[in-house]
């Protein structure tokens, strides 16, 4: 065994290592190094309190926090190793990679450095800074070159901003892709989406958010919930502007529910519909095809006083404090308003009629429910 105890070094073909006390092992063929310990090799630099390499297998071992860092990025741990033949990394205890803005953290991390691929097992999250997003599950891997990553097994994506009006996304599988400044650009859900925010939930089967044209694309039977109004189609566009609802795009067998009393509800249906909002409540719906409504007329002491019903090609609909102010109709309208002992039960629900209301997620930590 040889020893050396101020400053020593040690230099083979691709490595340089140098520490204030260590020893080396003749039959092992293992060096251990203690204090300001720096390896140093053409890919990164290794700097540790502790380090042991072995000769044989030209891996360093580390103990203690330990910084690596290499051409894309900065790797911290306080236990692990570095393979610095085939140039693949463990990092245990504590592991983070920033590259950027973006930080991947987990419980253990495996990193292939030629390839820049993290491998995150257990407590993963994905922090994007620059655009705000913070990704959680228990497996995740991301792909640098490539651009992309993904996260599963309680799969979670928050989109945040400084008043604290955070959306939350849950999924079985979150894909996220960045672009070349390794900015997220769009964040794909996908199977059993439910997400939350104070203004508007919603589920789906799948989901696609576009930072790019700040655009929520819900995809597979989504339910939409508003305030009072329940909205459902085949597939829904929500545009985001400043951090709210702007716009909404709902295709194919489009219909809104808005609940009047505890047993009925006022009905708008369609084949199409686009939804304006303002200050986060929906201010205006226009119907494109097969428009058809059930509204519950009430007196200025909210009793019932009738019920209308209309079919129109087209409608065009104005709301106010969540109740429908004015409608307007084409020339081709059929519309008509009547007692409310007139109409039976089944009259006064449009056919395709549900409420899905047990379904809503109620607050942040809801979303995770699958039923």
């Amino acid at each position: 065994i040889g020893y050396y105890y101020h400053n020593g070094k040690i230099i083979d073909d691709n490595n340089t290592l140098t520490s204030k006390e260590g020893y080396y092992e003749t039959d092992s063929k293992v060096f251990y190094f203690k204090t300001d310990v720096v390896l140093v090799n053409p890919d990164q630099e290794t700097y540790s309190d502790t380090l042991i390499y072995n000769t044989v297998n030209e891996t360093a071992y580390f103990r203690g926090p330990t910084v690596i860092r290499g051409k894309e990025g900065l790797l911290y741990c306080e236990d692990g190793w570095y393979d610095t033949k085939n140039h693949l990394s463990k990092l245990v205890k504590k592991p983070t990679i920033n590259q950027e803005s973006q930080f991947l953290s987990s419980d253990s991390i495996m990193f292939d450095n030629l390839n820049n691929i993290g491998h995150a097992y257990g407590r993963v999250q994905i922090l994007d800074t620059s655009m705000h997003v913070l990704i959680r599950g228990i497996i995740g891997e991301m792909w640098k070159t490539r651009g992309m990553a993904y996260v599963t097994d309680s799969a979670t994506a928050i989109s945040y901003d400084q008043f604290g009006d955070s959306l939350y996304i849950s999924a079985d599988t979150l894909w996220l892709f960045f672009d070349k400044n390794q900015k997220t650009k769009k964040i794909l859900a996908y199977y059993n989406v439910r997400f939350f925010k104070q203004d508007m939930q919603g589920k789906c089967d799948s989901l696609a958010y576009s930072m790019e044209d700040s655009t929520i694309r819900l995809y597979y039977e989504p339910v939409l919930w508003s305030e009072k109004n329940q909205l459902t189609s085949d597939s829904m566009n929500i545009a985001i502007v400043n951090n709210q609802p702007d716009s909404l795009i709902m295709y194919n067998t489009a219909f809104i529910v808005m609940r009047d009393t505890t047993d009925s509800f006022n009905q708008i249906k369609g084949r199409d519909m686009v939804g304006y909002f303002s200050g986060n409540k929906l201010k205006s719906i226009v119907v494109d095809g097969n428009a058809q409504t059930v509204f519950f007329l009430r007196d200025d002491d909210n009793y019932l006083i009738g019920i209308n019903k209309a079919e129109s090609s087209t409608m065009q609909i104005r709301l106010e404090n969540g109740k429908v102010k004015t409608v307007s109709y084409n020339e081709d309208a059929k519309e008509t308003t009547y007692p409310p002992e007139k109409v039976p039960s089944e009259g006064k629900k449009l056919k395709g009629f549900n409420w899905y209301e047990t379904l809503r997620p109620k607050d942040k930590l809801d979303i995770y429910r699958r039923n």
